[in-house]
């Protein structure tokens, strides 16, 4: 376990630098304009549902076919894979059409060229949002089968590409290389991981592992499309800041969420199939020891790099973006910004792993009430915020709910224990989903 973490815990830091270096020749390139602004407004959708949607079809599927049987198993994965190219693409035709119309919405403070810029961008990125949700699938059955390494791997090499294509691209094209950048990395994805859809399964949508699927997914995408209105809540108040701060704001989040992503592939990935693997034998005094030690070891590792921040974080950030169109006092705002953010970087990695052990036992309604009710208590102290503050504002609301977010999953989670009257494990189970 400590070699396979380590090894995630690898690529998912070389996907981290990937994802880094791509915000990086951006940000100098173009610098903190509306032009960036339009981008990262873009991505709200495209890029931030499919994050969110992506990783609670992989925390749903694993548990549903970790212990299948290989017939079993490559009919139920083409189905989910058949549904998600499906439901995703219609979603993203949809979107897609009535981009014109809703994209102004959400950034009132953008004048029209910049709005009609952000359409163009987002009809772009839907395209990877088909293919992310495809690779999502994809990745649940390499975890299922314990292949954790290739399912990351893959990851970067695409990523590896898709920044090659932005080099070029970006002096080229503009801010639009930066969106087709996007779609390319997730269609090498794609492309790398289709060897575990072999051989071919004609998709049954009256399996039971469709109707399990569907139960414990509903859940999670009512709490989903609720979860996006903290995206939009940003962009739609820092629009009317003054330009490039909400460049600056989105960069300081995708710092964390690298984190995040880090935390989510190295520790819960293999957490939710490890936690899944002891419910399924009634471990539950493992099931728990396990889930407590991952939780302790994210929060103190986030609390480390919060440390190395508050003391080294000035030097650090200058290095490495003060130069090209980035100017000194933007570097500092970005640390604040950091700073003020520092609740969403531990909480929500608290989050990820307690999310993990609710959804190794199949009950996905709980992370969906206490996100929606922390979540609406953070857009009510967004909007307050960014009266008061501003951007800075913005961002200590969005540390403020998602700190609350984690106290309550870790106050409201309960002990699986084994039932007096010797039941099986898969009736625990599916009562805990129920």
């Amino acid at each position: 376990m400590v070699r396979l973490t380590l090894a995630l815990g690898g690529l998912a830091a070389s996907n981290i630098l990937l994802a880094f270096a791509y915000q990086w020749y951006v940000f100098t390139q173009l610098g903190t304009t509306r032009e960036t602004d339009a981008l990262f407004a873009a991505m709200v959708v495209p890029q931030l549902v499919i994050a969110a949607a992506a990783g609670a079809m992989t925390s749903v599927f694993v548990p549903l076919l970790v212990d299948r049987d290989e017939k079993a198993f490559q009919r139920d994965l083409w189905t989910f894979f058949a549904g998600s190219t499906i439901g995703f693409g219609a979603i993203a035709t949809l979107l897609a059409i009535a981009a014109d119309a809703w994209v102004p919405l959400t950034v009132p403070g953008f004048d029209e060229e910049a709005s009609r810029l952000t359409a163009h961008l987002v009809r772009i990125q839907l395209v990877g949002m088909v293919f992310l949700a495809q690779a999502a699938v994809l990745r649940a059955g390499y975890n299922a089968r314990r292949r954790f390494v290739w399912a990351e791997a893959s990851v970067v090499l695409a990523a590896a590409v898709g920044f090659g294509c932005l080099a070029w691209g970006l002096p080229r094209v503009g801010v639009t290389a930066a969106a087709w950048a996007f779609v390319i990395k997730a269609g090498l994805q794609v492309l790398l991981l289709l060897p575990v859809l072999r051989p071919f399964r004609v998709p049954d949508w009256r399996a039971p592992a469709v109707g399990d699927a569907w139960r414990r997914l509903k859940p999670v995408l009512v709490g989903t499309l609720y979860s996006k209105l903290d995206p939009f809540a940003d962009r739609f108040l820092t629009s009317m800041a003054p330009a490039g701060e909400l460049s600056l704001l989105h960069l300081a989040q995708q710092i964390y969420t690298a984190g995040h992503q880090v935390i989510a592939k190295a520790v819960g990935a293999p957490m939710v199939t490890d936690l899944a693997t002891r419910a399924g034998r009634a471990d539950w005094h493992g099931f728990r020891r396990l889930a407590r030690k991952r939780l302790w070891l994210v929060v103190g590792f986030t609390c480390v790099v919060l440390a190395g921040i508050l003391v080294a974080g000035s030097p650090v950030l200058m290095l490495l973006f003060g130069h090209g169109r980035i100017e000194a006092d933007q570097v500092g705002k970005l640390r604040g910004l950091l700073l003020a953010l520092a609740g969403l970087w531990v909480g929500f990695s608290a989050v990820k792993v307690l999310q993990a052990r609710y959804y190794a036992i199949g009950d996905t309604r709980t992370p969906m009430r206490v996100g929606v009710f922390t979540l609406t208590i953070g857009i009510v102290l967004k909007a307050l915020g960014f009266y008061l503050h501003g951007v800075v504002g913005v961002a200590l609301a969005t540390s403020a709910f998602n700190l609350l977010n984690a106290a309550l999953l870790y106050l409201l989670q309960r002990d699986p224990v084994d039932d007096a009257a010797g039941q099986g494990a898969g009736s625990r189970v599916g009562a805990a989903a129920t």
